[in-house]
């Protein structure tokens, strides 16, 4: 992670087999955000709140940041490891969005294991916020986080999106619906 301000973020449109994928960068080519159109409003919101004013622009993301979430969608699910990302959010907010960063593949973790990690094994809840607040998901892998009773839990790109995820990973939970 970056510690400056982006001065301009780019927005660009990626196809996926589950809906339309936003990714934001910054002019250093440093990614910012991921989220789905239908979110597009929230996003916009978000960055407002995390970078002030700063210009949004139409535009194309770095090649390899764009190659990385098509691999990923196409099936090679350890693609999005190694790129650069950025956010803003409170301290304790990032340092979930780090350990998630650190659930590999095809593996979940349960909201207490996050809080344990982190080093506070009692904030069970306000790492489910912070989860929920997570600006980069795919890349920050929020839907791997399941419930203690590897059961799916809330995901702001929706449960079927979630499910999705967890099956193309190859990941374990308990589904109650066949969907």
């Amino acid at each position: 992670m970056t510690a400056k301000p982006p001065e301009r973020l780019i927005l660009d449109r990626v196809p996926t087999p589950i809906g339309e994928g936003l990714i934001v960068t910054d002019e250093r080519g440093v990614l910012r955000a991921f989220n789905w159109a239908e979110h597009e409003p929230g996003l916009r919101r978000g960055l407002r709140a995390h970078y002030g004013e700063v210009p949004v622009d139409e535009g194309a993301s770095p090649a390899n940041i764009r190659r990385a979430f098509e691999a990923y969608f196409a099936g090679d699910i350890r693609a999005l490891e190694g790129l650069s990302w950025a956010t803003g959010g409170t301290a304790f907010q990032r340092s979930v969005w780090q350990a998630l960063c650190t659930i590999p593949a095809g593996e979940t973790r349960t909201y207490g294991q996050i809080a344990a990690q982190i080093g506070k094994p009692r904030a069970v809840r306000a790492v489910g916020l912070a989860n929920g607040k997570n600006p980069i998901s795919i890349m920050a892998p929020c839907h791997r986080v399941i419930g203690a009773d590897q059961s799916l839990t809330g995901y702001g790109g929706g449960l079927d999106r979630k499910r999705w995820l967890l099956r193309h990973e190859g990941a374990a939970f308990k589904s109650s619906t066949a969907a």
